[in-house]
């Protein structure tokens, strides 16, 4: 019940609409480096993150990737292949040791019919998912290489002690497969922010220093 109610897709139900998904959902701890499925695999579960991080990718024959999204606690995934029964989409790799908790999909499905909130939150993840990709189609086109760092990291960053801060550990390699670039690129980017001020990295955590600049490299409307 307690784990169950420290995920944002639950914490609004009862005792009485949680009490049952206890004795369907599962506990799973996820290693470093960890598949946890692969495109391609057959539909059965959803899962729900606890702790951790977690990327979302597709390849091609080539071995070329692309980072889709990157998760961490109180996301989900899988719940598309639930809704549709299509097979998987992406890959999901565990870039952090990570726990999760899965549930099968017709336990969720009937969760889903039970609880309308739930469904509602559903939506509203997919929907934000949706805006998401409609953005990076957006940077993909109209902002170059500098611009689409700046969003992304801006976007990527959590306000702490009233700064914006990147907590997570993400690799340039990363960031050019998010972003659709060069690793060399994103590097020379990244040297370039840092000996602007506009970045610090301290103890794994990047700090984004000028906000106001970095909202002018990834800000569309400067562009027109």
């Amino acid at each position: 019940m307690t784990v169950l109610r420290a995920l944002p897709i639950f914490e609004m139900l009862d005792d009485e609409c949680l009490w049952p998904l206890t004795r369907v959902a599962t506990l799973r701890h996820i290693p470093r480096h960890t598949v946890v499925l692969k495109a391609g695999d057959r539909t059965d579960n959803i899962y729900f993150v606890l702790s951790g991080a977690l990327k979302v990718q597709v390849s091609d024959e080539e071995g070329r990737e692309v980072i889709l999204s990157m998760l961490g606690p109180g996301e989900l995934f899988g719940e598309m292949g639930v809704l549709d029964d299509h097979p998987r989409s992406a890959t999901v790799l565990a870039v952090e040791s990570s726990d999760v908790v899965v549930m099968g999909k017709e336990d969720f499905k009937h969760c889903l019919v039970e609880n309308p909130d739930v469904s509602l939150f559903i939506m509203r993840s997919l929907t934000k998912r949706l805006r998401l990709a409609d953005r990076n189609i957006e940077s993909l086109a109209l902002l170059d290489v500098y611009g689409r760092v700046a969003r992304l990291l801006l976007e990527s960053a959590e306000t702490i002690g009233g700064r914006k801060v990147v907590t997570h550990k993400i690799t340039k390699q990363d960031i050019a497969k998010m972003i659709g670039a060069s690793r060399e690129m994103v590097s020379r980017v990244m040297r370039d922010l840092t000996a602007q001020g506009l970045i610090q990295e301290h103890e794994g955590q990047l700090i984004l220093v000028d906000l106001a600049a970095f909202r002018r490299h990834g800000d569309l409307d400067a562009l027109s």
